[in-house]
């Protein structure tokens, strides 16, 4: 995924997402994926993770918004070079869906900056039949 750069703030994001049959249920609508966010400050200066902003559409075109503090209840300052991981889930009700959003970055300076998360795919293997 590309570079998403603002006047100071240069970060890499991308996801993997994972479907988990273990948790999922597909004879009752069931689909359950986790996925694996990666954010690296490719800047010159630390940001901090303020808050997201997730738009999620399902297979039938239904979309749900989530928005709240942090990540996985952290809010981590990531320093320049350093790279900040974690991982989360997301049911779904239909097989397939995507995701993509937004994070608010708080800079050294004090600037809000809003970073978009691209858009990537959640696809389980009932939906390649």
């Amino acid at each position: 995924m590309p570079v998403q750069k603002s006047s100071t703030v240069s970060l890499k994001i991308s996801a993997q997402p994972q479907y988990i049959s273990d948790e999922s249920r597909p004879e009752q609508n069931y689909f359950f994926f986790s996925y694996r966010i990666s954010i690296q400050n490719k800047g010159h200066e630390t940001i901090q993770l303020m808050s997201r902003h997730w738009i999620i559409t399902d297979g039938i075109g239904n979309v749900e918004e989530v928005r709240g503090p942090g990540v996985v209840g952290l809010q981590p300052k990531i320093q320049p070079g350093q790279n900040f991981e974690y991982e989360s889930a997301c049911p779904l009700t239909t097989s397939t869906g995507s995701m993509r959003g937004f994070y608010t970055m708080l800079t050294e300076s004090g600037e809000s900056v809003q970073i978009e998360i691209p858009e990537f795919y959640l696809v389980s293997p009932q939906s390649l039949h």
